[in-house]
């Protein structure tokens, strides 16, 4: 009975302590307004706890909002006003097995054709975007939050006229679109 009830204390002291620190709640501040989303760190815990560092470190401070593709996504996280690549972080695994889907208001992680190689961009899907979900032998994108306010704000976001810009040939945006600052909301 003693082995029981020490096992259920376990547990129960895991439990509670696993979804206090897990599952956070932050807003991206944009020059367009304010974006607040759900991280679920139970179902994506790696990500999430890479992308709150980044945002404990100011790593998106005045970062741009740099490729916009209209009933697509918007993307964000890898470049400073200038368009220069911010300092490279290390990649973290793909956690796109997670069950969760590239669905409308969805935040995932963008990466290159390496399935393991984000590490701080990352798009909100301005659709539902189910080409980008796992599939059998492929990797897909992983999904680690949603938009629970300002979905309004990704919408005005994607719909802003694009071009090229340095180095890039295509969807950025042409009015600068900054991330002033990504705040953690819950402590």
């Amino acid at each position: 009975m003693q082995k029981i009830i020490l096992i259920a204390i376990i547990f129960f002291t895991t439990s509670a302590g696993a979804q206090l620190v897990e599952d956070r709640t932050i807003e991206i501040q944009t020059t367009e307004g304010s974006i607040t989303l759900q991280l679920d760190g139970r179902r994506a815990p790696i990500t999430v706890e890479n992308f709150i560092s980044l945002i404990k470190s100011e790593y998106f401070n005045n970062t741009l909002f740099h490729r916009v593709i209209p009933n697509f996504m918007i993307q964000g996280g890898g470049f400073d006003q200038n368009l220069s690549d911010l300092e490279s972080q290390s990649s973290i695994p793909n956690e796109s097995g997670n069950g969760l889907t590239n669905l409308r208001g969805t935040i995932a992680m963008a990466r290159t054709s390496d399935p393991h190689s984000a590490n701080a961009q990352f798009f909100i899907n301005s659709k539902d975007n189910s080409f980008l979900n796992p599939k059998s032998g492929n990797w897909g994108y992983a999904v680690f939050g949603n938009v629970i306010k300002g979905m309004d704000i990704v919408d005005r976001i994607s719909k802003k006229p694009t071009g090229p810009k340095g180095r890039f040939s295509e969807d950025v945006p042409i009015e600068e679109i900054l991330i002033q600052k990504i705040v953690i909301l819950d402590n």
